[in-house]
């Protein structure tokens, strides 16, 4: 049976498919994964350069995650947040000590509630009559109505207006833009270092340290999203790391993550300097940074240290940048570490990106098209010589039509 056949995925076929549709109907049903391999229900093998969208990076199935995740069942599943657990507690203690210490931790779920999280932040400190947030054009902070409202593709408000009031977008990159944006409503900027749903757009060299300028100025926080792009994946620990010194003065006011904290187990958490911190009755939650969660959280920051996983992700991501480029009609690569967008020449091959990223998982390449004509690949931190040779020589293959 055809395993890239999609009734084989529905049950009955697709008029019973039973999940809603927000993604489609998916073309594979994978079952099992190790390391870098996936491999669906016929037995078909696949090289996973997208990692659930930068969340396995570590790999699937890692061994430290899976026994922590096994060892915390059997010992503590729940308590409430009322009360302190080992791991949540270590936990956020190294995410402070990433952050460069002088902050606090609150856990949540995903990374959507750590932007909730991030704008009632930024509301609590505005105080009265100052709630607006400031976002670029192209970001990505969520699908909940506020950070919908937050994420800037604007194409994806329309079906759900009226949406929160309080938001406001301006072109990333462009300092002017920002600066003509503010205004006495304004709290906060929320902006991505690298733009990942928005085409893997990178901040400029000295944007963020402008956005940092101005922020001080108008009495803003400066909120940094990293679901995507924190813990290793650009080359730092965090993204923001490339433009300010962690253990400066110089930095953030509040930063959120999730997506690879927990290396599939879901967890979220956001970083908050002390005095921007939430206080007693402000802020709650009854899942998150539960036990289960933390403990996964747990040993994945105890891995990620332990094999340096921002080094790892700098020389793989310069390694595979480089041999991107030798790709048949791959323009241009654009990225920090291992968060790469290819840029394809669509024209020339007849192909959108997202096409091309199908013909990629027929031959057992999973990337994704995250725009028209550019492929993004988010391999796992300590992803091998070899895998990455192999995919380049599947893309070589689906864009040089061998």
């Amino acid at each position: 049976m055809d395993s890239m056949n999609t009734k084989t995925i529905a049950a009955e076929g697709l008029d019973d498919y039973p999940l809603m549709r927000t993604y489609g109907i998916p073309p594979v049903q994978f079952v099992r994964g190790s390391g870098t391999e996936l491999f669906d229900r016929e037995g078909k093998r696949y090289l996973d350069f997208l990692c659930g969208l930068a969340v396995t990076s570590l790999g699937h199935s890692h061994p430290a995650v899976a026994d922590a995740i096994a060892e915390q069942a059997r010992t503590l599943l729940h308590v409430s947040n009322l009360f302190e657990t080992a791991p949540g507690l270590e936990v956020a203690s190294t995410i402070n000590r990433l952050q460069g210490g002088r902050g606090q931790v609150f856990f949540c779920n995903s990374g959507a509630e750590s932007i909730e999280g991030a704008i009632k932040l930024a509301r609590k400190n505005g105080g009265d009559g100052r709630h607006v947030v400031v976002s670029a054009l192209k970001s990505f902070h969520g699908r909940t109505l506020a950070t919908l409202h937050a994420t800037g593709k604007l194409e994806m408000h329309g079906a759900f207006q009226p949406l929160p009031d309080g938001f406001r977008h301006v072109p990333y990159n462009d300092i002017e833009a920002l600066e003509g944006a503010l205004d006495s409503s304004c709290a906060a900027v929320l902006l991505e270092v690298v733009q990942g749903e928005g085409g893997v757009n990178v901040a400029d060299a000295e944007y963020l340290a402008e956005v940092r300028s101005l922020c001080d100025k108008h009495n803003l926080l400066m909120m940094i999203d990293e679901v995507q792009t924190g813990l290793g994946r650009t080359g730092k620990w965090f993204g923001w790391q490339h433009y300010f010194d962690p253990e400066g003065d110089v930095r953030p006011d509040v930063v959120t993550m999730a997506k690879a904290l927990g290396n599939g187990v879901p967890i979220g958490a956001i970083w908050a300097k002390k005095e921007v911190a939430f206080e007693a009755g402000e802020h709650a939650t009854t899942f998150g940074g539960q036990p289960l969660a933390a403990s996964a959280a747990r040993a994945v920051l105890r891995t990620m240290e332990a094999i340096d996983a921002p080094e790892l992700a700098k020389s793989a991501g310069d390694e595979l940048m480089g041999k991107l480029l030798t790709v048949p009609h791959v323009l241009d690569t654009r990225g920090l570490g291992l968060l790469i967008a290819a840029e394809i020449d669509t024209a020339a091959i007849g192909k959108s990106a997202g096409e091309v990223a199908l013909s990629c998982l027929e031959a057992g390449l999973v990337v994704n098209g995250v725009t028209p004509t550019a492929l993004r690949l988010a391999p796992p931190l300590n992803v091998s010589p070899e895998h990455i040779d192999e995919a380049i020589q599947i893309l070589t293959n689906v864009l040089g039509g061998e």
